[in-house]
């Protein structure tokens, strides 16, 4: 172990706890999990809550099919956020052939109080490969959708806009009838920089509003904000209306149903075409606690009234993240999900 700055550094990533600062093969440093251990007393006392209600158990991420995506994803260099972000779906997706790939590496610039994923400083760094790489992995998965997302890279000039963009014409290019679903960071608001991705050949453009206004922060990393991603999702939505818009927010952190409900409010403004809504679960006892568990029912009650307000679609259940079962939304039947089994299932 290092030292930087008076704080311990693990110079083997495989061997840094949630919490703990590694120097990753790129040569920056990185913290595990994304949020720093506020110390083994608090952690401790952090770890005692309420405990899962029965409709939020998941499988077991085994299977014929998740042993072969693992692989490819491996093969390939590729970070997921299916991995990197603790997804409780892992499972069913990787064994149904369908991953979301995470783009620029899986070290993220911002550290978001409810996010697992790594955070730190690249300093630029980005895989020239990763294009190609990307394609070359629809193609051998054969997938006729597949979500890309990325980390936060407020190191670039642009974001990372132009680096997406890439992936995604590369993908296109190589599966011309693959369509392209991209979660994309804010770009820090730089509507120019939203306008390269939104024209790179997608079919729709996604940023997470995440949660209510109320509680963006602290949520949310302070670069990140409530009416900024309203605004990115707005503009996308003007520069190119034939792509569809999407975003997602996390229940179950202190917001009220009025307040998700002026949300929707604030999204379908902005034109927002599909909604997805979950529980957030919280990943390690460093980051923020589950306030509560939003029934099954609840979920059912929200997907109602967004649909009365006139989202496309809204995917509403307490295991749904942005891109879960995402080919699926434009079925209009909750992507398949009945969430009123979940609690009979579970008993």
């Amino acid at each position: 172990m290092s030292d930087l700055k008076s704080i311990p550094v693990v110079l083997e990533p495989s061997r840094a706890r949630s919490g703990e600062k590694y120097v990753t093969p790129q040569g920056f440093t990185a913290i595990r999990d994304g949020v720093k251990s506020p110390g083994n007393a608090v952690a401790g006392a952090a770890r005692a809550g309420q405990p899962k209600p029965p409709w939020l158990r998941a499988k077991a991420p085994t299977g014929a099919g998740f042993n072969t995506v693992k692989d490819i994803v491996r093969q390939h260099r590729l970070a997921t956020v299916c991995e990197e972000a603790k997804c409780p779906n892992i499972g069913e997706c990787w064994n149904a052939g369908t991953a979301t790939i995470m783009l620029m590496g899986a070290v993220c610039t911002r550290a978001c109080r409810f996010c697992a994923v790594d955070t730190g400083n690249p300093r630029g760094w980005l895989d020239a490969e990763e294009p190609a790489n990307a394609a070359r992995t629809v193609a051998l998965m054969k997938l006729r959708y597949i979500v890309l997302t990325s980390v936060n890279r407020d190191d670039l000039p642009d974001g990372g806009a132009a680096h997406y963009a890439a992936c995604v014409r590369a993908i296109r290019e190589r599966n011309p009838d693959t369509a392209v679903e991209a979660l994309t960071p804010d770009f820090q608001g730089v509507l120019r920089d939203v306008e390269t991705v939104v024209d790179s050949g997608l079919q729709v453009f996604a940023q997470n509003v995440e949660t209510v206004r109320r509680l963006t922060h602290p949520v949310r990393d302070p670069r990140a904000g409530y009416e900024q991603t309203l605004a990115v999702l707005a503009h996308a939505k003007r520069h190119k209306p034939a792509v569809l818009t999407k975003t997602s927010l996390m229940l179950g952190l202190g917001e009220t149903f009025a307040e998700v409900l002026a949300t929707m409010d604030d999204l379908r403004a902005s034109g927002v075409d599909l909604l997805t809504l979950g529980q957030y679960l919280r990943p390690t006892a460093n980051h923020l606690p589950v306030q509560r568990f939003v029934s099954p029912a609840e979920f059912d009650r929200l997907r109602e009234q967004a649909l009365q307000r006139g989202f496309v679609e809204c995917v509403a259940g307490p295991l749904v993240r942005s891109s879960y079962r995402a080919e699926q939304a434009l079925n209009r039947n909750n992507a398949g999900l009945d969430n009123a089994t979940l609690v009979a299932a579970g008993t």
